[in-house]
């Protein structure tokens, strides 16, 4: 049986971090893996999270099943979280996930269902996983322009002409906020332009939320869903907890659906519910109950924001820090678009052959298209100005 299989292709983040715990310098510093990390470069439980965990373990009395759907709770605070009170409720599915990735799954094996000759168009470049996750449900894949590397920011003009030329009823991935990897995101103009081209074209949007929070705040980061859900008959959301709640390894998120009407609602939730009845049956509990009591309780659900908000404003710094630096060593403005991109995760104009010499001369670990964590940098103003010394160093030299 197995000998008929090929060798699978490593995964780059993962061999990434293989290098990065086997190298023995001192002064090694870790840019790739996307998780948060603080200033220490620990990726700590948030204090909200601890006590609702207490809470749980001290007042839970079963480890009973939930349904496919997941916890009812958990599932209305996450649509009011996401498309706000105004949000139009009869109309939005939603069910509990096995975080982002699994929403986004689920939701591209229903949209196969739904709608088999349809291709999903995914931005150039996007998060690595969205390729294998939505081409292993069997749709068509596509990708559209987004980023102008020269600039560092959306290339709106390209992307536009491509989504214009799009049949209707095509899948558009959209990053919500914070895109992944590059940081530039669309600007409420430029929202405005895509939904112009999505309505007109009759698009469907699948929107990607995984950093809701990062970016310039909750109810911003949300601004273009809200915006799309007032214009458009359907469209689906994935949203994840791993970031803004900081619970990656438990696994929590949510898939929502927003139909023309109430009845297509509910038929389009029996059939994602049988979607992931197929898949994993069942979601796991534990993260999801407790994000849902941070969101009934007022005090843990307002130390949840003061902390998030924390967790926002020291990337801006970062951001910012490192902008200036660079400035300064590579004496130009090359690097300046960085401090005003959004959310986790930026790109680096970095060769291939410099990255390479950043991870073996000066042991800088970041991936081979030059995205970095924006959280793993250096808060140390000493620190940050070795770093950005070490990339000025490989870029002369190339």
């Amino acid at each position: 049986m197995f000998e008929a299989l090929t060798d699978a292709k490593p995964d780059a983040i993962l061999a990434l971090m293989a290098s990065f715990r086997e190298d023995t310098r001192d002064n090694k510093l870790d840019l790739g893996v996307g998780i948060y990390k603080d200033e220490k470069g620990g990726t700590p439980v948030m204090r909200s999270i601890k006590a609702a965990e207490k809470a749980l373990h001290e007042s839970q009395n079963t480890k009973a099943y939930v349904s496919p759907t997941g916890d009812a709770l958990f599932r209305e605070a996450m649509v009011k979280q996401v498309f706000g009170d105004a949000g139009p409720t009869d109309r939005i599915a939603c069910v509990q996930a096995v975080g982002g990735s699994g929403a986004l799954r689920i939701v591209g094996d229903l949209l196969r269902k739904a709608s088999p000759a349809a291709t999903v168009h995914i931005s150039d470049p996007s998060w690595p996983n969205h390729v294998p996750l939505l081409g292993a449900t069997g749709l068509a894949l596509g990708t559209y322009p987004y980023f102008d590397s020269a600039s560092g920011s959306v290339d709106i003009e390209g992307m536009l002409g491509y989504l214009n030329a799009l049949p209707k009823g095509d899948i558009v991935v959209l990053h919500g906020c914070c895109h992944n990897p590059t940081g530039a995101d669309l600007t409420e103009e430029q929202w405005l332009k895509v939904a112009d081209v999505v309505e007109a074209r009759g698009l469907f949007p699948l929107v990607d939320l995984a950093y809701q929070g990062f970016g310039d705040g909750l109810d911003e980061d949300a601004a273009a869903v809200r915006m799309l859900a007032a214009r458009v008959p359907e469209m689906a959301v994935a949203a994840s907890c791993s970031k803004n709640f900081g619970i990656y390894r438990e696994r929590v998120g949510a898939a929502m659906l927003l139909a023309p009407d109430a009845a297509q609602a509910a038929r389009a939730l029996a059939n994602i519910s049988s979607v992931v009845r197929a898949n994993y049956s069942m979601p796991p509990d534990h993260g999801a109950n407790a994000t849902r009591m941070i969101f009934a309780d007022e005090k843990l659900y307002a130390d949840w924001r003061v902390e998030l908000e924390a967790m926002r404003l020291r990337m801006l710094t970062l951001r910012q820090s490192f902008a200036d630096h660079m400035r300064k060593r590579s004496n130009s403005d090359r690097f300046d678009a960085i401090a005003e991109q959004k959310g986790m995760f930026s790109r680096l104009p970095l060769s291939s052959a410099e990255i390479t010499s950043l991870r073996v001369d000066h042991a800088v670990y970041l991936v081979g298209d030059g995205r970095i964590n924006v959280a793993g940098l250096p808060d140390d103003p000493e620190r940050m100005a070795e770093l950005c010394d070490a990339i000025a160093t490989v870029m002369n030299a190339s």
